[in-house]
């Protein structure tokens, strides 16, 4: 694909983003029952996600993304990837960069998210045929030049012990955080709900905590994502409230809660399901090295604070809406691949 011109490219995969706007029978078929095989993916999630694919995939934004990058025309290496399963779709965004850098992807794909990205790349193959020739479906991975492969800080660990000789993006366990001043207006809140409840929180872009000056007043916050409570009525996400509200109310710690969703002070980022935790702060100084030391476990920062961060800054709502050049932990994957 990368003897494919940029305009090409741009063209086909243009062509790709129309038709998961529109989905067909088969396609609506996939969104309607995945939910058989995993069932945080009900019909809505899968649908968002298809839909957040296909904006991502306009003229302009895959003109600004590939004219970025200088591709030359060279053997194509073979790219094992090892992708995710927490959302729908999570890998393909790897699977797109391998693409468009003209090489080959081996594709492991999570059983727990196997059927749909099949079918969005069958689409691919045939709108342009060749990408047919540039891609497999696998289950041991072998016979390749180099991999990218996402999983937790544990199975990275294994990562790295057998990919660690081959060139290698290997990403462990993030989480998103958001950054409250106490100036944030009802809508600001009401979308921050969805930076917390989209995907039932599942992704590594999902706010997991929140940073609030001292004394910070969760009430506005409550009302303001009191609409989000069907949430509770799905039946793993109201297994993981109720086990982690039990948890608190034995142990008499001190809690939070709206009905449906838990909020705790905890130094940690990672929070359970169905549970965000809080972290106060004395002045956006203090807030701004809070997240500057913790950077590495950060994948992006909800705020519209003034603060100036390694991380990807998003607005209120934006965290599970990424463009094509917002990275994964920060790497440059296309340009990673292009140096292969």
């Amino acid at each position: 694909m990368s003897n494919l011109s940029k305009s090409y490219l741009v063209q086909i995969l243009a062509e790709l983003g129309r038709q998961l706007l529109h989905p067909d029978q088969t396609l609506e078929q996939i969104i309607a029952s995945e939910s058989n095989y995993n069932a945080w993916f009900t019909p809505e999630s899968v649908q968002q996600a298809v839909t957040a694919a296909g904006n991502s995939l306009t003229k302009e934004s895959l003109e600004q993304w590939l004219n970025a990058y200088n591709f030359t025309p060279h053997q194509p290496k073979k790219v094992g990837l090892i992708l995710a399963g927490n959302i729908p779709l999570v890998g393909f965004h790897d699977v797109l960069c391998v693409l468009v850098s003209g090489n080959i992807a081996l594709i492991k794909a999570s059983s727990q998210d196997a059927r749909l990205i099949k079918y969005v790349l069958q689409l691919l193959a045939t709108i342009e045929p060749k990408i047919a020739d540039q891609y497999q479906f696998i289950e041991r991975l072998e016979g390749f030049d180099a991999v990218i492969a996402t999983g937790s800080n544990n199975t990275s660990r294994y990562f790295d012990y057998y990919f660690g000789k081959v060139p290698n993006i290997i990403r462990k366990n993030r989480n998103s955080i958001a950054l409250l001043t106490g100036n944030e207006t009802t809508e600001q809140l009401h979308l921050l709900g969805k930076d917390v409840f989209d995907y039932y929180g599942l992704g590594c872009r999902n706010v997991s905590k929140v940073l609030v000056p001292k004394d910070y007043n969760f009430i506005p916050f409550f009302e303001a994502i009191e609409s989000y409570h069907p949430i509770g009525n799905h039946h793993k996400y109201h297994n993981n409230y109720d086990y982690n509200k039990a948890i608190y109310l034995v142990n008499r710690d001190k809690h939070l809660d709206n009905g449906f969703l838990l909020v705790k002070e905890d130094e940690r980022l990672t929070s359970p399901l169905a549970v965000l935790f809080y972290e106060e702060y004395d002045d956006l100084a203090a807030a701004q090295a809070w997240l500057e030391q913790h950077s590495q476990n950060i994948q992006c920062v909800v705020s519209v604070a003034n603060v100036h961060i390694n991380n990807q800054v998003v607005d209120f709502g934006q965290s599970q809406q990424p463009a094509l050049w917002d990275y994964a932990d920060g790497i440059d994957t296309l340009q990673f691949l292009s140096n292969l």
